[in-house]
């Protein structure tokens, strides 16, 4: 047991301690980058996390020091029933939509415990939850829902649609009733595995966790009885965690998703939160014709929109990634030439911005990863056979509206030539001249042609103005290659639940 449970330690030590290492690392990139940018660079403000100031066990680095006597204590409480997580810190994380979440952070011991025991719970179990519940599995993603609802609702011109909101889920679910689950419907659970679970519920008798492994396990148990009732009434569904899609062709059979869902409600002490629940809708193709009042053209899920005819990044979503690109431009091009007294150290000259270039390089970044546009280009026409997405596209791999993707592009040109104008009024503002030569004053069609082939230090592409529709295309050739789990982000968990 103790050298199990040292190894588990070592593992999540070892992670958070790469994490840490990589927030320096990238920090004094930025600087340095600053330095030579601007006048006067920000100082390099390195945060120490403030969990490690609470409790040395919240530190990786002394975690990884003491681990052998970390280790013993702990797998001696596990083996004697006594084993207790210490009290976690309280994180409050604001919600995209308003409001606040809790999240406990664990020490990393009990981090590594709670992993541990979570694993194993889905290693003996997994085969006993619904094939369309996909969260929290190794067998199931996010993506395999966004495909399987997809593709049930392109086959068809109009079909119904239940979709409902819980009111705070994680904190609501009676312990009691999560107990009876562990009893009631043949799972795997070892009385170490139970005592372990016990262990981590909080004592006010309600509610799981936020931020540990073992919750995830307990999150889908608690609607193991759900999933088998929507299944028995022959209703489809996709469930991943709380978020539920349910549909069917049938009136009759969707009205009693509802019956369904508020048994479940009374049952678990999860209330329906009926001013974010749509209900029943009819969903149809675009300009159809309904005797439904409550109607529809596209559902989204997990930062997907759906219709009849495409998947899509949601709105929501658009504004997300618009704001992150328009913060680059800002960031790079008209901060430093805004402040009092003037702070940009490098000045357009001769044809030539380097700021420019940043801007379009750190934009790429975001969209692509660490993919060039090099490496891009070639994995499109067939020269390399793989490559590997990171960048905010590869969080939605099954997109397949390209009339989204091509608006993109063409709303990120604009906003790009808009900078470059405001860019270069700032300028003339400053030193009194006009700033004409490229890219100030350049037609859309001439400016995109010289990113193009503008060599940078010998190389080409690198102020290639990069596309939405380019990288889609790139990585749609990557799932029908290699499938959808090769490609995805690996952190498109922890990106859809933010």
């Amino acid at each position: 047991m103790k050298d199990i449970i040292e190894n588990e330690i070592r593992n999540e030590a070892k992670l958070k301690a790469i994490d840490y290492q990589l927030y320096q690392n990238y920090l004094h990139l930025s600087h340095e980058r600053n330095k030579r940018r601007l006048i006067e660079a920000p100082v390099k403000n390195v945060k120490i996390p403030e969990e490690w100031m609470i409790d040395d066990k919240h530190n990786p680095f002394h975690v990884l020091k003491k681990i052998k006597q970390i280790s013993r204590s702990i797998s001696k409480k596990l083996l004697s029933g006594k084993y207790q997580p210490n009290e976690p810190f309280k994180k409050v994380i604001p919600k995209k939509n308003g409001g606040t979440r809790n999240i406990n952070v664990y020490q990393i011991p009990d981090s590594a415990v709670s992993d541990k025991f979570y694993h194993n719970l889905l290693a003996k179990n997994k085969h006993r939850f619904s094939s369309l519940a996909y969260a929290y599995r190794n067998d199931r993603n996010i993506h395999f829902a966004i495909q399987d609802i997809a593709n049930e609702i392109s086959s068809t011109h109009r079909i119904f649609v239940a979709e409902f909101d819980f009111s705070d889920f994680f904190g609501s679910i009676g312990h009691q009733y999560i107990l009876d689950q562990l009893d009631q419907n043949s799972f795997l659970i070892s009385d170490l595995e139970r005592q372990v679970i016990k262990a981590f519920l909080p004592k006010d008798g309600k509610g799981i966790p936020l931020g540990t492994s073992i919750s995830l396990f307990l999150a889908n148990l608690a609607c193991w009885r759900l999933d088998r009732r929507l299944e028995n009434e022959g209703l489809r569904f996709a469930r991943y965690a709380d978020d539920t899609i349910i549909w069917s062709k049938d009136y009759g059979k969707i009205s009693k998703a509802f019956d369904i869902i508020s048994e479940f409600s009374k049952e678990t002490g999860i209330l329906i939160n009926f001013s974010k629940s749509d209900g029943i809708s009819l969903l149809q193709q675009q300009n159809g014709q309904s005797e439904f009042n409550n109607t529809k053209t596209f559902i989204e899920f997990l930062g997907y929109k759906i219709s009849c005819d495409n998947i899509s990044i949601k709105e929501q979503s658009v504004i997300k990634i618009k704001n992150q690109i328009s913060y680059l431009l800002y960031k790079n091009l008209i901060q430093p030439l805004k402040s009092n007294p003037f702070n940009a150290k490098i000045i357009p000259d001769k044809g030539e911005d380097h700021d420019l270039v940043t801007a379009i390089m750190q934009i790429r970044r975001y969209l692509y990863g660490e993919v060039s546009e090099r490496k891009l280009g070639n994995y499109l026409n067939g020269a390399h056979k793989t490559l590997k997405f990171k960048g905010i596209m590869s969080f939605y791999p099954l997109i397949d509206d390209e009339k989204q993707m091509k608006e993109l592009d063409s709303w990120m040109i604009s906003t790009i030539l808009i900078a470059i104008s405001l860019r270069g009024k700032l300028l003339s503002n400053h030193y009194g001249k006009k700033f004409n030569n490229f890219p100030f004053e350049t037609e859309k069609d001439e400016f995109l042609t010289i990113c193009k082939n503008r060599r940078i230090k010998n190389k080409r592409g690198l102020m290639q103005i990069p596309s939405f529709l380019r990288i889609h295309k790139a990585i749609r050739k990557g799932i029908l290659n290699e499938g959808i789990e090769k490609i995805m982000h690996p952190k498109s968990i922890e990106y859809y639940e933010e």
